[in-house]
């Protein structure tokens, strides 16, 4: 079983990745909890700000927001959330940190998914063990580790 991701791509916004790899990076992260559903909604910076001041009272656009869906565990319902990712934001930080607008999109995207399932980066031990799983998921696409600093 496999996870099922409906996209929703709310901006014209260019250079966005294609369903398959948005797909792909998701099933990566979600790979031990098959069967999962999520929502990847792609939004222009505007959509970002208004969500981000709305739901984390930070009047910015911002990279990914997570929202794992609230629902009883006696419904048994497969759905794991919602993703916010604001297109302009991910391919700007991708330009200043020297990434490859892949590898960024990959690593916001397997952090989202992460989030969805429950990680958190508030303390230091927590996000730790989140960086950690994100550097080895995103080896096995052969993406170096994203936390570390440029020599540049």
């Amino acid at each position: 079983m496999t996870v099922e991701v409906d996209i929703q791509r709310a901006t014209d916004a260019p250079d966005q990745p294609d369903d398959d790899s948005l797909i792909r990076w998701a099933a990566l992260a979600l790979r031990d909890d098959p069967g999962k559903e999520l929502t990847i909604r792609l939004v222009d910076a505007e959509e970002s700000r208004t969500l981000n001041r709305e739901y984390r009272n930070r009047d910015y656009p911002t990279n990914v927001l997570s929202f794992p869906a609230d629902l009883p565990p006696e419904l048994n319902i497969p759905l794991l959330g919602d993703l916010v990712i604001c297109v302009p934001v991910v391919n700007r930080e991708a330009s200043e940190q020297r990434k490859s607008p892949d590898a960024h999109w990959a690593h916001m995207v397997i952090h989202g998914c992460l989030h969805l399932l429950g990680h958190d980066h508030i303390d230091d031990d927590e996000a730790e063990v989140m960086e950690q799983l994100e550097r080895q998921l995103l080896a096995e696409l052969g993406i170096a580790d994203p936390y570390l600093e440029s020599d540049e």
